[in-house]
């Protein structure tokens, strides 16, 4: 594995990448990045993304080729040798597209400014989890989004266009119906230049409020220490997230929510701790904005922070985080047919006492639901999230061995 490649600057942007188990959505990252996403020994043992990835790129354009083979992620151009320009900054969320870890890609898709959908070209579109991601895409508000045909190299001409026409006909009438559709092979780097051009038409960066109090929900963490090390070399546990609002910077006071639970009460406190270290884009900084990926150093005990530990919760300045709620009170619809399986399965609709997973932000829950009346329900959480009226809420049920994508709400006092 390659180490990161320092960014001339931060990354601004966060583009997903969605799409069936077998599609090669992490191939494509590396192909743009150099980097493997899945970093975890399970995920490389298996060759599939069982965590949320994540690898940043820079992205350059040449002034001397014509659209769309004139973007790169190189400082010189590869085509004609030309100086490049630089463009901007992006994040790849790389989310696992396996039908069991469909939870832990919708807390990554709640973070999305844009994705790249990728298709297996060799079969046809869409399998069981192309549909569970794009509905989850939609609930997400997720507008901006590219089709990557994969493999391309695997088939002919003919299959190719009737991939194009499968993908064309399933997205009609939606808010992605206008997408671009990129051929590329991710194994063999074949057609990244088209896809960075699409990336820069058709994936905007949006715009970013650094006047409100920093707030990233977190999205990983970890602890950095190699085992062994002495008591006095032992660093701080370290929170990874895409920071929603606001900017962030070295030597501050951060909270964290809800925190650890208080055995005594039962109930969550949450965490006060400070900055020791940033790093965005590759390179370690004294401050961080909105937009794109950060990885912050704290003075936690990394024994809170590793294996993934703080991932569902929120940071924040202190005193300006939403609410810890053990219960949501939700205005929610469902859709007409499971999504995600073979079959035609029809959502039937909620019941009192019946278990459900929830996803906001990043925080995967779960819970029974202890009122139900016409569009509303209320759920009794068994671990608490922190969330604002009108957050969007994605609703899971067990179906089969699974929990499968029935709907979703938005929170309401």
């Amino acid at each position: 594995m390659s180490a990161p490649k320092p960014l001339p600057r931060q990354p601004e942007v966060n583009i997903g990448t969605l799409g069936h188990v077998d599609n090669g959505k992490s191939t494509i990252v590396q192909a743009i990045t150099g980097i493997w996403p899945a970093r975890h020994s399970e995920e490389l043992k298996r060759g599939i993304t069982i965590r949320i990835g994540y690898a940043d790129a820079a992205i350059y354009r040449c002034p001397s080729c014509e659209e769309p083979f004139n973007y790169t992620t190189e400082e010189k151009c590869p085509r004609c040798g030309s100086k490049t320009e630089f463009v901007r900054a992006v994040s790849f969320i790389d989310c696992p597209g396996h039908h069991s870890l469909m939870v832990t890609m919708l807390s990554g898709a709640a973070l999305f400014d844009g994705a790249i959908f990728v298709a297996d070209v060799r079969h046809k579109f869409p399998q069981p989890q192309d549909r569970e991601h794009l509905q989850a895409a939609f609930i997400m508000g997720v507008k901006n989004m590219i089709f990557a045909q994969n493999k391309i190299d695997l088939v002919d001409k003919e299959r190719a266009l009737e991939n194009y026409e499968e993908i064309k006909s399933y997205i009609k009438g939606t808010i992605v119906e206008d997408a671009p559709i990129i051929p590329i092979s991710g194994q063999h780097a074949v057609g990244v230049e088209p896809l960075l051009w699409a990336m820069e038409k058709f994936i905007p960066t949006p715009p970013h409020d650094l006047t409100k109090p920093f707030r990233m929900p977190i999205l990983r963490s970890f602890d950095v220490n190699p085992p062994g090390t002495p008591g006095d070399k032992i660093r701080g546990g370290v929170i990874g997230g895409a920071i929603i609002q606001g900017v962030v910077r070295v030597g501050d006071e951060i909270e964290i929510a809800p925190g650890v639970k208080v055995e005594e009460t039962g109930k969550y406190e949450s965490l006060v701790t400070e900055v020791v270290n940033i790093r965005a884009g590759g390179r370690n900084v004294e401050e961080a904005k909105s937009g794109g990926l950060t990885g912050i150093e704290t003075k936690l005990d990394p024994a809170l922070t590793k294996s993934d530990g703080m991932i569902g919760n929120m940071a924040g300045s202190p005193g300006t985080l939403p609410p810890t709620r053990y219960t949501l009170s939700l205005e929610y619809d469902l859709f007409e047919y499971v999504v995600g399986v073979q079959e035609r399965i029809k959502v039937n609709p909620i019941s009192v006492k019946e278990p459900l997973v929830l996803n906001v932000y990043s925080a995967v829950t779960s819970g029974v639901v202890t009122k139900r009346s016409g569009d509303r329900i209320e759920v009794a959480l068994r671990r608490p999230v922190v969330a604002m009226d009108g957050d969007k809420v994605s609703i899971s049920r067990m179906i089969g061995s699974a929990w499968r994508l029935i709907g979703y709400g938005r929170i309401v006092s």
